[in-house]
């Protein structure tokens, strides 16, 4: 899976799966932009991991949600390494359960935004450059709750089905320009916000899980790395879950 003169960006890759990802690409010696919009220490210690190791890598400031960021962002990658080969769509923003009664349109269109909007304007401001090279890797990350939804998490996994339904479309329209566009499905992932569900919960689905433990980080990373790689040359439009059989059980 050598990534030698790849470059890639990572959106919300300051903590969590995004950090993972960032440094598994990194270990295959893609250069790599972390972006953050709020973490920037822990963007600034994950670029000094990677570079510890003898990578190459920047943290940059985004709210990708707002289409001149995501264009600053591209642009900087572009500046820094020279192009942009690999566009991962992690960013989003985690929200407390909430029945759907007491939910308002106004959360619902946040998780919107955090998820469809910028992978939406991530997608639009890096594929051109992807497609006069006639080669490029989208990878966006969404969430088993889509296959096996939960009471609360209506707006996340509104958002995230909307995500599926994005990516299956522009893969279709990017394939014939070489460009690869497929989804990571997270399971339960061991994470800073999922360390603040309460332990019952995180057990129970554990115990629901035929590999009977939840996800860590670079178990989405790997999946990540893979379709990033010449491996998937001949994968798009594809849904990948990595919830340790979860979604089957």
């Amino acid at each position: 899976m050598d990534l030698s003169g790849r470059v890639a960006i990572v959106t919300g890759s300051s903590r969590g799966i995004g950090a993972a990802t960032a440094k598994a690409l990194s270990r295959e010696k893609a250069s790599v932009v972390v972006n953050y919009l709020t973490g920037a220490e822990m963007a600034e210690e994950v670029v000094k991991e990677i570079k510890g190791k003898g990578g190459n890598a920047i943290a940059f400031q985004a709210d990708v949600t707002e289409r001149k960021d995501a264009e600053r962002l591209v642009r900087a990658a572009i500046k820094e390494f020279g192009q942009v080969d690999i566009l991962v769509n992690n960013a989003f923003r985690p929200m407390p359960s909430k029945s759907f009664l007491d939910l308002t349109w106004e959360e619902c269109q946040d998780q919107i935004d955090r998820s469809l909007k910028a992978a939406f304007n991530c997608v639009q401001a890096v594929v051109p450059k992807m497609m006069e090279r006639g080669s490029g890797k989208i990878i966006n990350i969404v969430s088993v709750l889509v296959d096996k939804p939960v009471a609360g998490a209506l707006a996340y996994t509104a958002a995230k089905s909307a995500l599926i339904g994005f990516t299956r479309t522009i893969a279709l329209e990017l394939g014939p320009h070489g460009i690869c566009v497929n989804m990571v499905s997270p399971g339960m992932t061991l994470t800073e916000g999922t360390m603040r569900i309460e332990e019952s919960i995180r057990n129970a689905v554990a115990l629901g899980t035929p590999m009977r433990r939840l996800a860590t980080p670079d178990d989405i990373a790997g999946a990540v790395l893979f379709l990033a790689s010449d491996l998937a040359s001949f994968i798009t439009g594809s849904y990948f879950p990595v919830s340790g059989g979860y979604v089957m059980s």
